[in-house]
């Protein structure tokens, strides 16, 4: 059995666990192997968090992981795997614990990145890698894994169910006459991975939209203390009040908040790709990280795009000069993105 394939293959695996940005990324792969191969199975082995934001995609069969039950979980899930077969593995996530599970994965074609993009000797667990390709978006590199195994088209199609538990119990926050902004004001937590907005500047965002553009105003988000002291900051310094909901909707809940919504505003986070795949317009903050790669795929246009400008005065580099990928490690550079910029945009989408 070689690559690509002639004929549709009749099982295929994908590992992708984390984070929620890149399992949504991950979902257009899912609905494109739907569609050419209608009859091949399609196993996706996901982490426990990400399940519950996926998990209930059809004709999917999940096998989820635990990470933090650590060996146990491993273990388990050897178990789960020790007398399945599969004719291919798609080996989508770059991390040693991934790696560590694929030994469990039996199938003759294990498929991964391009030795650039293998870290964490992914390459020592794959037989076969997509095609190196420069400078792409995270997206556009998953979509090479169907471009190795012979499925040339690309279908920018999510469709995640929303319950209608989730969207009723939202109704109670929202009000419908008025257009409605979240805030999703926090990244996820990492040592000098400063990607999130100054909270007088979400405060500014939030007086002109409620003030001056009418509209609703929420803030959104996990339960870290990170994030619940971000949006106390901003309540606290706004005029107009938003309504504070970090850390009281599941991921669900939040998809159908973001469904609802009229844009988002947001960081480097996984909530900015979770509005793309519902189809919301997304204000993208970015200074310490590259859009181009890593921004709302649908709408780059829309990004308050700084990370030239913070490469150039923090790292003494251009874009063409950094690595692709590369981070501004440095506490000031989103600083560096005025309140203008995204109350332009955020203008420009209300009044289309």
């Amino acid at each position: 059995m070689t690559l690509p394939f002639l004929e549709p293959p009749q099982s295929i695996c994908i590992l992708r666990l984390s984070a929620i940005g890149d399992v949504v990324h991950t979902v257009p792969i899912i609905r494109t192997l739907q569609r050419h191969w209608p009859a091949c199975k399609i196993t996706w082995i996901v982490g426990r968090l990400e399940a519950s934001l996926v998990g209930d995609i059809p004709d999917v069969e999940f096998i989820i992981f635990d990470k933090q039950a650590g060996l146990k979980g491993l273990l388990d899930l050897h178990r789960q795997l020790s007398k399945r077969r599969f004719d291919l593995l798609l080996h989508m996530q770059v991390a040693l614990r991934a790696s560590l599970i694929s030994l469990s994965v039996h199938a003759p074609l294990k498929l991964g990145f391009d030795l650039q993009r293998a870290h964490d000797y992914q390459w020592l667990f794959t037989n076969h890698r997509i095609d190196a390709r420069p400078c792409q978006h995270v997206l556009d590199g998953l979509f090479g894994f169907l471009e190795k195994i012979g499925v040339p088209e690309r279908r920018l199609e999510w469709d995640i169910p929303v319950p209608d538990k989730a969207r009723q119990k939202i109704q109670q926050y929202l009000t419908p006459e008025k257009p409605l902004l979240v805030i999703n004001a926090c990244s996820s937590n990492r040592h000098r991975n400063w990607r999130n907005w100054p909270a007088d500047r979400y405060a500014a965002v939030v007086d002109h939209a409620i003030g001056q553009l009418g509209m609703q105003a929420l803030l959104t988000g996990g339960n870290s203390e990170q994030e619940h002291s971000m949006a106390q900051d901003i309540c606290n310094r706004a005029t107009h009040k938003p309504l504070n909901l970090v850390g009281q909707t599941t991921l669900k809940e939040l998809l159908a908040i973001l469904n609802r919504a009229d844009v988002l505003i947001a960081p480097d986070t996984g909530p900015a790709h979770m509005a793309t795949a519902v189809g919301t317009p997304v204000i993208g903050l970015y200074a310490t990280s590259n859009p181009h790669r890593t921004g709302p795929y649908l709408h780059q246009n829309l990004a308050a795009n700084y990370y030239p400008q913070a490469l150039e005065r923090y790292s003494g580099k251009t874009v063409e000069q950094a690595r692709w990928g590369e981070r501004v490690r440095h506490p000031d550079a989103m600083q560096l993105i005025p309140v203008d910029d995204v109350l332009h945009n955020l203008t420009r989408i209300i009044n289309k």
